[in-house]
């Protein structure tokens, strides 16, 4: 069974789909590809509970700088448009 029938926003259907998410914890991002219920309406994007406890997991490592583990994608840069 699934966790979500309906997309509890505006009440149309969900489909299981592989997403990607952006978590920051510091100054550092993580890309992660996960299983997400997303409403084919809204594209409202809902995790399970043990999906949302990594990201939480994840982020925590992020302000850590405990990144030792993660693969290196590139680099980011900031910048002021004026």
């Amino acid at each position: 069974m699934k966790p979500f029938n309906k997309c509890p926003i505006c009440g149309n259907e969900v489909v299981e789909k592989e997403v990607e998410k952006l978590l920051k914890g510091g100054n550092n991002i993580a890309v992660i590809k996960v299983t997400a219920e997303v409403c084919l309406h809204c594209g409202e994007r809902l995790y399970s509970q043990e999906t949302v406890r990594k990201f939480e997991q994840i982020r925590a490592k992020l302000a850590r700088e405990e990144t030792n583990e993660f693969q290196l994608l590139g680099k980011s840069f900031q910048v002021t448009v004026r």
